[in-house]
């Protein structure tokens, strides 16, 4: 049976790992490169990072921490890539395929596609064409407007007037390899996922769906694994705040009886 992945997300804003609280609040949580440090020895499956900032330049934290200026998200992600044995999916701000081509180079997996995706749909399509669509993942942020859900862009600020649904079909149907569903509601609640949605539209693609937005335990985890078909679960806020929490969050799986990868350190 295939096995289910636990993918640890981290948001950058501005060169530091931040909380994120319905995509409008922001705690800073320290230093990108030390959480990835953490998170590979506790065996994470992959790793997505996203760069949420509002500008081009980024301070990776306190020079009398040892830890050096970094200018541009780029240079975070070599340093990332460098510090990981998970394989690694970056998103944020890309705009065409030559910053897919420059992430792949500096030491990323795969993308995470968004806004650019609805802006520039044909762009998403050569994308597939050039780089696979093994290295192309559609990130679909929504909520719920006037009582229907609609996919967001431009950090949950526009509707695209899509629902989630018709949105994440369209992505397969010109080959994007996986969606990274996100309930935008439910971002920092901790009450756990839009099962209902992620059921629906999991059981819809043939494509991977991994599951994002509401965790608040391991049980969260668990629930999503029963009750849809998706491939992966995913959380940001909840790694951070736990020690070796990858791995007690598998361990929980595993013992549930899940098909996740049996928990381990890699590192003690």
């Amino acid at each position: 049976m295939k096995k289910k992945r636990l993918i640890p997300i981290l948001l950058l804003r501005n060169g530091s790992l931040v909380q994120s609280i319905d995509f409008s609040e922001y705690l800073i949580l320290g230093n990108p490169v030390e959480a990835v440090k953490r998170l590979s020895e506790w065996a994470a499956d992959e790793i997505i990072y996203l760069d949420i900032s509002g500008g081009e330049k980024f301070d990776a934290g306190r020079s009398d921490l040892g830890n050096a200026f970094k200018r541009t998200f780029r240079e975070v992600i070599v340093d990332v890539a460098d510090a990981t044995f998970m394989p690694m999916t970056v998103g944020g701000k890309i705009r065409n395929r030559t910053d897919i081509a420059e992430r792949l180079s500096q030491g990323a997996d795969k993308v995470s596609l968004n806004t650019i995706a609805f802006d520039n749909f044909r762009m998403v399509e050569e994308a597939v064409l050039e780089f696979g669509s093994q290295c192309i993942v559609a990130s679909i942020d929504y909520k719920e407007i006037d009582g229907k859900l609609r996919a967001m862009v431009d950090g949950g600020t526009r509707d695209t007037g899509l629902s989630p649904q018709s949105w994440s079909k369209r992505l397969e149907e010109i080959g994007v390899g996986e969606i990274l569903l996100n309930c935008i509601d439910r971002d920092g609640k901790k009450n756990g996922y839009d099962i209902e949605t992620i059921s629906e539209i999991s059981a819809d693609l043939k494509i991977p769906v991994i599951a994002l937005g509401g965790v608040g335990n391991w049980e969260h985890f668990r629930e999503a694994l029963e009750k849809t078909d998706v491939d992966a679960v995913a959380a940001a806020n909840i790694f951070q705040h736990t020690d070796q929490s990858v791995y007690h969050a598998k361990k929980y799986l595993f013992d549930s009886g899940l098909s996740v990868r049996e928990p381990m350190l890699l590192s003690i």
